[in-house]
């Protein structure tokens, strides 16, 4: 029925925005030498991160997220059309986790940050400076001009390493037994 809201249709708009987003990541890693791996599947419970792109502001985890309403946005809440959705909690345990799992495949500390990237949202209103640890942000646009501002922290050789190790799934998943 159009107009009404299922899990399938929830995940099929999902998909889009996440190939939206995807495509522009890609452009702009094309251009400017960065390296990006799309969902990302994380554990064996089925989960994945969308998008983790690895440059030299280090490693980011995008998570996308396609919605029309307004977005509202403090430390350690945030709402979508004013209900409170877990999306900080589990865009940062996917920094937190990509941090671990790499620096274990790379031997070495990897930086991690995390950003909640919105397509489709009406605004967005941020309550006193908002996340610390999350950058939350209104659009791709948006996502282009924080990326800009990162610092440098990693070298071309380090970006080379840390994509290699990400580009393996053993690098994504706990060994049998325990382990990551």
């Amino acid at each position: 029925m159009i107009g009404v809201r299922t899990e399938a249709r929830d995940f099929a708009v999902g998909a889009k925005g996440e190939r939206f987003v995807g495509g522009r990541l890609d452009k702009w890693a094309r251009k400017r030498g960065w390296r990006v791996l799309h969902a990302v599947p994380v554990g064996r419970n089925g989960a994945d991160i969308d998008h983790v792109l690895i440059g030299p502001f280090g490693v980011v985890t995008v998570n996308t997220k396609t919605t029309r309403s307004k977005v509202w946005v403090a430390e350690n809440a945030l709402m979508v059309g004013g209900t409170k959705v877990d999306y900080l909690r589990n865009s940062r345990h996917e920094a937190e986790r990509a941090r671990k799992l790499l620096a274990t495949a790379c031997g070495r500390h990897v930086p991690v940050r995390s950003v909640i990237v919105f397509v489709g949202a009406k605004g967005i209103t941020v309550k006193n400076g908002g996340p610390r640890d999350v950058a939350v942000l209104a659009d791709v646009r948006a996502l282009r001009r924080w990326l800009r501002r990162c610092g440098r922290t990693l070298t071309p050789e380090q970006v080379d390493a840390v994509y290699a190790a990400a580009r393996r799934p053993a690098t994504w998943r706990p060994r049998p037994g325990g382990g990551r």
